[in-house]
């Protein structure tokens, strides 16, 4: 017993000796939580540049740590013993972060900059009064295609999708609200709906789309239609700029009967070590020259009005990826329908692929 309280302290001392050179070397190079900060975000999401600038400015090391999906980032933070001070999830997400108690309240008056944020994109559904989350980039979901693959159509309608003209001719996005959404759209209904019978009805519409359908994919959506293997694909505004940079035929249309109107926001997850440094953080990205660069290197659409006047009037004024405000006001975003219903969503989702097949 004696031999067994000496190895357990002689371990005990060994890793209380190793957390304290830690945090010696730590400190050292320029890791404690007062001069650093820990950015989660998604992979090649902000101008690399603008990070040097910021530690530049400030003297806060960046940490920089990626995500490939809102879910993995929840899981990461909702586990915690990872310090992220700035996190950068999607509108629903940041509704589930809520309800978990994961964010920190913002301090407005440390945000000078947020009046350059556009009226329309302010006090939304699943951030009321911006509270926890300030907006980041922002687009629709919508249709590519190719305009000399496509026989004349134009997709003003969602239901141009099922014309039997594009037999083996559709991508699919991987992605229940998406694709639920799309049909639920089609047919007038909401993409928030949760009437059985609407979800129902749009399951067996989507279903006599399945002549059309050529895959149901992910990432490889983009090669797959800027290498032109298919005609036409649901997409994320976002990935639409990018396909259509590497294909100029191509083209981006959101249908009439309106379709997602999605937001990735900046927030304070409760893992945040450096809660000021953050705030400097996103005060520096609400800048409106800041803002303007980053939307030119991601491509996605920026919410900052400032900025928007210092972009190029090739992008600012290209209404596939800055809509007016008749076409936004069609727009929805995604409400949190909750766990039950999220995974009712997903079980139709599925029956749909499995029918695909």
């Amino acid at each position: 017993m004696k031999q067994l309280v000496r190895t357990f302290a002689l371990v005990f001392v060994a890793a209380f000796a190793l957390m304290i050179l830690a945090s010696y070397l730590n400190k050292s190079q320029g890791y404690s939580g007062g001069n650093t900060l820990t950015i989660y975000n998604w992979g090649d999401y902000i101008d690399p540049d603008l990070l040097k600038e910021f530690e530049n400015e400030t003297g806060i090391k960046v940490i920089y740590q990626t995500f490939d999906s809102n879910e993995a980032m929840l899981t990461k933070i909702e586990q915690g013993g990872t310090t992220f001070d700035v996190a950068i999830p999607s509108e629903y997400a940041i509704s589930k972060m809520k309800e978990e108690d994961l964010l920190v309240p913002l301090d407005h008056s440390k945000l000078t900059h947020l009046g350059n944020i556009d009226p329309r994109f302010m006090d939304l559904s699943f951030d009321e009064g911006n509270k926890y989350s300030i907006p980041y980039f922002w687009g629709t979901v919508g249709i590519v295609y190719n305009p000399e693959l496509v026989d004349g159509l134009t997709f003003d309608s969602w239901n141009d999708l099922w014309d039997p003209r594009l037999k083996n001719q559709i991508l699919l996005l991987d992605g229940a609200r998406e694709v639920i959404g799309m049909g639920l759209n089609s047919l007038g209904y909401s993409l928030n709906d949760t009437n059985e019978d609407h979800l129902q009805e749009a399951l067996k519409k989507l279903s006599t789309l399945t002549p059309n359908v050529r895959a149901i994919v992910g990432d490889e959506i983009k090669m797959l239609l800027a290498n032109e293997e298919a005609a036409v694909g649901l997409v994320w505004s976002g990935d639409a700029s990018e396909i259509m940079d590497e294909n100029d035929k191509l083209d981006y249309m959101v249908p009439e009967e309106g379709s997602n109107l999605w937001f990735d926001n900046m927030v304070i997850p409760k893992t945040a070590t450096n809660i000021e440094g953050a705030h400097q953080f996103i005060n520096f990205m609400l800048d409106p020259d800041h803002a303007a660069r980053n939307a030119e290197y991601v491509g996605y659409s920026t919410p900052n009005a400032e900025a928007l006047k210092l972009l190029p009037e090739d992008i600012s004024e290209d209404e596939r990826f800055y809509p007016d405000e008749t076409l936004t006001g069609k727009l929805e975003v995604y409400d949190n329908l909750g766990k039950k219903m999220l995974s009712h969503y997903n079980d139709l989702f599925l029956e749909f692929k499995m029918h695909s097949k």
